[in-house]
């Protein structure tokens, strides 16, 4: 099994932070991983991507010119990545930021509503890990106890924000296990 992600985004919406929890959450699963980040100098609103590979062999490069998965939170980045998509590959969308879709009938597509999702457990700010428990749940690289882990791990050191990102997370999982 190898499965390769795409996070895309812009500075600020944590694109990178779920990237790196899908990492830790690999690990903790016994995964090989690899996360290759990508950004711009801006801290906020420049443009932010990673890839992160999980394998369960050793991993040849970091580098996924086609993608299986990609996650666009912003419309720039579905514009940008999704030639990239592997044929019959999934594109998770912030369907909270943006309406437009995909224009390919090759690949399966996920509307998520992060920013709603989040402010019903009780967080602005959990918009990604919203989403990043709903492209776990639908690929079903990680369960939701491995995806905690993989946020803990992510986070050490910044405990007090693991309860509520915790809902988040769980908020994702049920939305694609519910459809709402």
């Amino acid at each position: 099994m190898i499965t390769r992600t795409t996070f895309a985004g812009f500075g600020g919406q944590g694109v990178l932070l779920m990237g790196y929890v899908l990492c830790h959450g690999g690990m903790h699963k016994g995964l090989d991983v690899t996360y290759f980040p990508s950004y711009g100098a801006e801290m906020r609103g420049g443009t932010a991507n990673c890839t992160v590979t999980l394998s369960d062999k050793k991993i040849a490069s970091p580098v996924a010119s086609k993608p299986d998965a990609l996650v666009a939170m912003n419309y720039p980045s579905l514009e940008k990545f999704e030639p990239t998509v592997a044929e019959n590959g999934t594109v998770f969308l912030n369907s909270s930021l943006f309406t437009e879709t995909p224009s390919r009938d090759d690949i399966e597509v996920l509307q998520v509503p992060t920013a709603e999702l989040a402010r019903e457990v009780g967080s602005d700010r959990g918009a990604n890990m919203v989403m990043i428990g709903a492209v776990c749940a639908k690929t079903g690289l990680l369960t939701v106890e491995e995806t905690i882990k993989g946020m803990e791990g992510a986070l050490k050191g910044k405990e007090k924000f693991f309860p509520q990102n915790q809902k988040a997370i769980e908020r994702g999982f049920a939305f694609v296990a519910d459809g709402k």
